[in-house]
């Protein structure tokens, strides 16, 4: 395999095996050895890159992302921030000034991030640098040397330029549908958030392995009226985007998913096809009443979301068949979406709860919840939907359905909450929701005297 991109403003070839990761191709053949290996599974940003294609310029993880993702791209490590001459990347100037580094295994992931965010305008700090962990500096004069460099200019030598891209893999939907259908037993690679992880941690073999890169008529999404159409290689940037407007809480939910590097990389068709019992977009789709387009060769099939996870590491999906999208209403006021995690940015959830319950002249007239984390596969909570179909919405109503949580579900304990904990948080969500939905201030992030 050879792989053919920029690097860091030079044209270069890559050579290797296909899931040959771009941080260990960098290390250990180029001996550009500032893209540090911390956790090696994307969650510590050591490893930060910018890659820029057509859409644009992106901090991705290294150290999960396979040389032929790459194809026809331009990369930037922090060798190649400042510029030709040594000249200082304005974030790396504030960074010494402000005193942004200590022992600086850190600093390059930190450097790549904010000249990323420099060179798209993005002044979010606590999300654009969420991604990349500090244990000695503390955030406070990384972020302050952030916002000092904020209106210099851009350096022309980061302004990579790609009008096209050459992706390698299949180039359409149908493409990969055929070379599925093929090799059943094949790996289909998006966005490698998880499969990296596969090779990374697991050391798997991933044997036929197609990137669905090229497949863009998989990465559109199109609104029909009230109907919304996602396709299954829409990132998780892209999406939340798009949901800012649309359905403001689930976009609040994406925008904790992950790190801003990984939603970068994510899709939202690997996040439901991996089945994870605690993604924590499925619970937020079966909310919402979604379907989602299985296919197999030519044959297409469309099921409900909820209908698609079996069994803990079971799913309807045959050998061969792909996720191509899903269809959601394009709008659900009612929706709101709650997550609880140990660390409140970057972390799996211990439970994921979603409600959209609509309220009739003071009736409960439809009602829809799913929870991750709360069962072997993200599950909606039955009883407690019917428990509020028909009834007042009322303190009472929702204290008689808060009791029916341990019907729908028996949670296991594990290091991220124990079984009482989880259940116990199902109920308050559910009483938040209420609380939410009768005007009472229910924002965590705001202290009010």
């Amino acid at each position: 395999m050879e792989i053919a991109f920029t690097l860091n403003g030079e044209d270069t070839r890559a050579v290797g095996d296909e899931t040959t990761t771009l941080l260990d191709w960098l290390r250990d053949t180029q001996q550009l050895c500032g893209t540090k290996e911390g956790c090696n599974e994307g969650d510590c940003g050591a490893c930060t890159v910018m890659v820029t294609d057509a859409r644009g310029a992106r901090a991705l993880n290294a150290c999960i992302l396979f040389l032929p993702q790459l194809a026809g791209k331009s990369v930037r490590t922090v060798e190649g921030i400042s510029g030709p001459d040594g000249t200082l990347h304005p974030v790396q100037s504030a960074m010494i000034e402000h005193h942004g580094s200590q022992c600086g295994f850190c600093t390059p992931g930190f450097v790549v991030s904010m000249a990323t965010a420099h060179l798209n305008g993005a002044v979010d700090y606590d999300d654009q640098l969420a991604g990349n962990l500090c244990r000695c500096t503390g955030y406070a004069p990384i972020v302050k040397a952030a916002e000092a460099a904020s209106s210099a200019p851009v350096p022309t030598w980061v302004r990579d330029t790609i009008n096209t891209s050459a992706p390698y893999g299949p180039a359409s939907e149908d493409a990969l549908a055929a070379w599925y259908a093929d090799h059943p037993d094949g790996t289909l690679i998006g966005g490698a958030t998880d499969v990296g992880l596969w090779v990374t941690k697991q050391f798997r073999d991933l044997g036929d392995v197609a990137f669905m890169a090229g497949c863009q008529d998989m990465a559109q999404i199109t609104r029909d009226g009230e109907t919304l159409h996602v396709g299954a290689m829409v990132t998780m940037t892209d999406l939340l985007e798009v949901m800012r407007d649309l359905h403001p809480s689930y976009a609040e939910l994406i925008r904790r998913y992950g790190s801003v590097q990984v939603r970068n990389a994510a899709t939202i068709g690997g996040s439901i096809a991996n089945g994870s019992p605690i993604g924590d977009n499925a619970p937020a789709l079966i909310a919402m009443g979604a379907q989602m387009h299985l296919r197999h060769g030519d044959v297409r099939r469309t099921i409900a979301v909820e209908d698609f996870f079996i069994d803990y590491g079971k799913q309807d999906r045959a050998l061969g068949e792909l996720v191509t999208g899903f269809t959601l209403p394009a709008t659900a006021p009612d929706l709101r979406c709650y997550k609880l995690s140990k660390r409140f940015d970057q972390d799996i959830s211990a439970v994921c709860g979603c409600f959209d319950i609509t309220v009739t002249d003071g009736v409960v007239s439809a009602a829809r919840a799913a929870f991750g984390g709360m069962a072997g596969i993200p599950k909606q909570a039955s009883a407690v939907e019917a428990a509020l179909l028909d009834q007042p919405f009322t303190g009472a109503t929702i204290e008689t359905a808060a009791a029916h949580f341990a019907s729908d579900f028996q949670p296991l304990s594990d290091m991220r909450a124990s079984a009482d904990y989880r259940l116990a948080t199902a109920q308050n969500m559910l009483r938040r929701y209420h609380a939410e939905a009768t005007g009472a201030a229910t924002n965590i992030l705001e202290v009010t005297p």
